[in-house]
């Protein structure tokens, strides 16, 4: 254990030198600069990209079943590689919330200075539906909780091949309904709770509000969405321009998606991919992020098409610079952290609105009309 510290000290202090280094300097070490699609790679994911070994299991490759708690671990390693020690004011607390097949683990996140009551977030991380915990995303929800002022309750759902669709969509579902069941527990507004993630965390928030929609039942105030899985085995012209030498590669995300799903996407059960949701009116408001060099850029924008043609209130925000993950990156990219910070803008906004003018479901377009700027971001 005392050696695994001091590797981590030793890859976190290396991680500040490199990326702390002038910009000229960073270049060098980068390369040319990489244009496509008219955007340019943001310099330090480009250089982050050269130094992909210290963080080997965000980035692509495959999945080794025999070795999967291994790669889990390392991915658990990575994020606290990457931590920002100026979060650490952040208060938690280890809980349990319900899942779909018994109680799964959770941890709360309750942001410096915030009300006794106040908005609340359930949080599912990204991964792919296989790699990812409440520990790999954990600097990401410490920064969520400090820049929004908002609660996050990051959910610890269960993961493919040992528990393919649903077992994921279910735990998602069932914590979110418990998270409204025990608000008051929670330090939170029942009408203030939101859903979000990031990746396959993403997918799972959307498909919880879908799902509430189309059942009538209690809708989140607001869905955070950054850089989404929408529909498998999709074939767009991001999953070939950018599915190789960005981190994610097409070739991981399909091994990801035969994992999750080994039969496919059931004919009479879309909610793994929402993309072909027939239904899609009666959503809260959404914000939903891509990144310009991710393979699910387009999936992710066609989705923002899609909910904005069904009326419900959308922000799409495109990062040209970025990789997907980048909420990931936040201590090495000022670019992935300004990005990151525009969501928990976007979330700190959402939430204050709803809190002054309830009920939620009737003000969306007010929501949307308050948040930053609603036009996405396509420039390089």
């Amino acid at each position: 254990m005392i050696g695994s510290r001091a590797r981590l000290r030793a890859l976190r202090w290396g991680l500040r030198i490199v990326f702390g280094l002038p910009q000229p300097v960073k270049r060098v070490l980068a390369g040319h600069p990489v244009r496509l699609d008219g955007q340019v790679l943001d310099l330090d994911l480009q250089l982050l990209g050269r130094v992909d070994r210290l963080l080997s299991s965000s980035a692509g490759g495959t999945v080794d079943q025999a070795a999967l708690a291994e790669q889990r671990r390392q991915a658990d390693e990575a994020a606290e590689v990457v931590a920002d020690a100026a979060l650490d004011d952040v208060l938690t607390e280890d809980l349990q919330v319900p899942g779909g097949a018994g109680p799964r683990a959770a941890r709360l996140y309750v942001p410096p200075a915030v009300p006794e009551t106040a908005g609340l977030i359930v949080y599912f991380h990204g991964g792919g539906f296989v790699m990812g915990s409440i520990a790999s995303t954990d600097p990401l929800c410490r920064l969520l909780a400090a820049q929004s002022g908002v609660r996050v309750l990051s959910v610890d759902y269960r993961l493919a091949p040992e528990d393919p669709y649903p077992a994921a969509l279910e735990d998602a579902i069932a914590a979110y309904h418990g998270a409204r069941d025990a608000a008051s527990d929670l330090g939170a507004d029942p009408e203030l709770i939101a859903v979000g993630g990031d990746s396959a965390g993403a997918n799972l928030a959307l498909v919880v509000a879908q799902q509430q929609a189309l059942a009538g039942g209690p809708l989140p105030a607001f869905v955070l969405a950054l850089y989404p899985v929408t529909d498998a085995a999709r074939s767009t012209r991001s999953r070939e321009m950018f599915g190789a030498g960005f981190g994610l590669t097409a070739e991981y995300i399909a091994e990801l998606e035969r994992l999750y799903l080994p039969d496919g996407v059931p004919s009479d059960d879309t909610r793994g991919a929402i993309l072909r949701a027939d239904d899609l009116a009666g959503m809260p408001p959404v914000y939903l992020s891509t990144a310009g060099f991710d393979p699910l850029r387009d999936e992710g924008e066609e989705l923002a098409d899609r909910l904005h043609h069904a009326g419900v209130p959308v922000v799409a925000r495109r990062f040209p610079g970025l990789v997907h993950g980048y909420a990931s990156f936040t201590a090495v990219s000022a670019a992935a952290r300004d990005a990151t910070l525009d969501a928990a803008s976007a979330l700190r906004a959402a939430l204050t609105l709803v809190r002054s003018r309830h009920p939620a479901r009737v003000i969306g377009h007010a929501v949307l009309d308050a948040l930053p700027t609603t036009a996405r971001t396509t420039g390089a």
